[in-house]
Parts: structure tokens; sequence; C-alpha cells
């Protein structure tokens, strides 16, 4: 695995409380970018308290992390959207749908029983190079 790279930009957060993760990893054509929360870079507390703003955020950090590694939210190809209210799927859907234009990416999204910080949304991300 020549070609694995680690993807760092100070436009999003860094790894939660300094575990032992990238913001993403390149690999060939393809960037894989770990699960974003609703944090500012630098900062510890979440942005927002409605669903709609912690979308906001979440997809701002991920496009950051995709740009730097040379990929862009229109390049998504599959995501996972964590949800720690199954109800909070609209709200979540109607912000992440104006992101990623008219070819989305295959998506999964799945309830949990909680998320670091007592967040709302967290997504993680493949995309392709550009």
């Amino acid at each position: 695995m020549s070609d694995k790279s680690v993807v760092r930009t100070e436009r999003a957060p860094a790894p939660f409380q300094g575990a032992p993760y990238s913001q993403g990893i390149r690999l060939g054509e393809l960037v894989f970018v770990s699960g974003q929360l609703a944090l500012r870079p630098g900062g510890t507390e979440l942005v927002g308290a409605s669903i709609g703003e912690q979308t906001e955020q979440v997809l701002a950090n991920l496009g950051a992390i995709l740009e730097e590694a040379g990929s862009g939210l229109d390049r998504l190809v599959k995501t996972t959207v964590f949800l720690a209210d199954l109800g909070d799927f609209a709200g979540m859907n109607e912000v992440y749908a104006r992101h990623v234009g008219d070819a989305p990416p295959a998506r999964s999204t799945v309830e949990v029983s909680g998320l670091p910080s007592g967040a709302l949304v967290e997504i993680e991300a493949i995309a392709a190079l550009r």
C-alpha cells in the first residue's frame, strides 16, 4: 500500500480527543473520510442545537477534508449517516440533499444509541479523487 497517505487539514476538526485515527486517507483513486461531527475546526463544542445546523457543519467539515485530498462533495460515492434519532432523518436529508448535487452517492443511514458529545449526526464518506 505504498500509495496510502494521510489527509490532514486545519479547516476541519482534528481527531476527536487525540484518538488514533486520521481525518482522511487517500488510497489509489479514492479518499476515505472519518466520521465527522458538528465541531468547528479547533473547537470542542458542537455547533447548533438543531439537526439542520449540525448537518451543515458536518458537511462543511467533510468538504474541507475532501478538498484537501483533491476531491469534493460532488465526488462522493458512498456515505454513512449516523443519527442519534431517526426522527431527525427529514431535517438531515433536507440539508444533505442541497450539498450532494444531482448525482447523490450511495448512502446508508442508521440510528445509533449515542454519538460523541451528544451530537445529533455523524457522517463518514468515500469519494473519488479528481
